[in-house]
């Protein structure tokens, strides 16, 4: 066997080393207006007409412009002039504020504070906690404390996710027949945005979002309209206050925030208050069984050691704790998708 000197530098080192050179290009496009001033403008536009827009230097844009070109983020015409700048479908679906499916917001969230904390991962592996007294100087005991520092942070994080559920919520939604479901409880449902795609896809059933007094005021305030009478919120926090009684609980990207022993918990009160021959229903990105992916989702197991007091889980391990609590059957489905569905009955 030849010594490493032999083999050439792999590639998948270099792919790897610059992901998030690759990550930021693309935030800072976002951050500065790129795609959305391309869309508004309806035609190409030259480095130098898209720097003078948005106040950028000259050489600054041009290096940004043609590195997002190399991305797929944006395409790239020749003429007589110089070249011109275009998005492409990618970009103009995506990347740009007002597309119905724009991740814009869970862009910035990754950007400006995400990224922050991931900084100390390192730290976050030897001491296996969260790093906002590193990044933000907040105390890290209360994750959601932290996450929710001030008005504009928590703002910023609903957004993020909102966005997130544009272009996931319908899957996990009719990843099993909730019609049966009239009344649904979605606990933790922040800015809406699933529950007011559960009411387009099930339109007989009522949804209440039960979530902080401050988070419900931004909800009502930003992003729920008055008109959408099938959506109601209950103020309060899920683990010390009681649970209404309903039919079905949907927790979204909830239990990957906490420990087994808080998950159980939290189960076992929506167990209690769970009408007989009602539900709930998980969704979650889950590992593979054995844990060798998917890689998305391993990543995100690694947010969950920066940001919070959770982890990823594999579907046996959901079910185990939906078991601890004292649901029934149980059935999982894989999406394809960032996440999937595990409905538990009781």
């Amino acid at each position: 066997m030849g010594s490493t000197e032999d083999l050439d530098y792999p590639q998948i080192i270099v792919q790897y080393s610059n992901g998030f050179l690759i990550s930021k290009v693309m935030f800072t496009a976002c951050e500065l207006g790129v795609f959305d001033l391309l869309l508004e403008s309806g035609k190409p536009l030259s480095s130098d007409a898209i720097a003078a827009h948005l106040g950028a230097s000259t050489i600054g844009m041009k290096r940004l412009l043609d590195a997002c070109v190399g991305l797929k983020l944006l395409a790239v015409e020749m003429t007589q002039e110089g070249a011109l700048y275009r998005n492409t479908e990618i970009s103009s679906v995506y990347l740009t504020k007002s597309s119905p499916k724009s991740q814009y917001h869970i862009m910035m969230y990754y950007s400006n504070t995400v990224y922050l904390c991931w900084q100390y991962l390192t730290d976050a592996v030897r001491e296996g906690r969260n790093q906002y007294e590193r990044a933000f100087g907040v105390s890290s005991k209360d994750p959601f404390g932290a996450m929710y520092r001030s008005d504009e942070e928590m703002l910023k994080f609903m957004a993020g996710q909102n966005s997130v559920w544009s272009i996931c919520g319908r899957d996990v939604l009719v990843a099993f027949d909730l019609s049966p479901f009239m009344q649904i409880y979605d606990l933790g449902g922040g800015g809406g945005a699933l529950a007011q795609e559960c009411v387009s896809l099930y339109p007989n059933s009522t949804v209440t979002i039960y979530d902080l007094p401050k988070v419900v005021r931004v909800a009502k305030e930003q992003f729920v309209s008055p008109e959408k009478h099938q959506i109601t919120f209950h103020e309060g926090d899920f683990f010390n206050d009681s649970i209404p009684e309903a039919e079905l609980y949907i927790l979204s990207k909830i239990l990957h925030d906490w420990d087994d022993d808080k998950c159980i918990h939290l189960l076992a009160k929506v167990y209690k208050a769970c009408k007989p021959g009602g539900g709930v229903l998980l969704v979650e990105s889950l590992l593979n069984e054995d844990k060798s992916g998917p890689v998305e989702t391993q990543l995100y197991s690694m947010n969950m050691l920066v940001q919070t007091e959770g982890k990823e889980r594999t579907a046996a391990e959901y079910s185990k704790l939906l078991e601890a609590a004292g649901f029934g059957v149980i059935q999982v489905k894989r999406t394809g998708k960032l996440y999937d569905a595990i409905l538990g009955r009781k």
